[in-house]
């Protein structure tokens, strides 16, 4: 496990779902190789999605670019080894 190894780059999160994310993160890795970033994210989101009800995205690579719009308090972009995180939960625009 990799826990406590993650650095978090920006978030809106509560603590505890900020820890899952990172959790989640480190078993998918523990589950599936580095380059298998599809994959890691599908294991993400369903985790998230079971966790903390449907709608939960999740992006996994070293180099993307992405704009979006999330709920608040749901947004968590961190690195764990060398792959780049990044979770939320999808909003309507206003």
């Amino acid at each position: 496990m990799l826990e406590g190894k993650a650095l978090v780059e920006d978030t809106d999160m509560p603590m505890n779902m900020q820890i899952q994310a990172m959790s989640s993160a480190s078993q998918a890795l523990d589950l599936y190789d580095v380059f298998d970033c599809k994959s890691i994210a599908g294991f993400i989101k369903k985790e998230f999605d079971s966790k903390y009800g449907n709608g939960w995205q999740c992006v996994v690579g070293s180099n993307f670019g992405c704009f979006f719009t999330h709920s608040k308090g749901t947004f968590i972009y961190f690195t764990l080894e060398r792959l780049k995180f990044l979770i939320f939960k999808g909003a309507s625009s206003p």
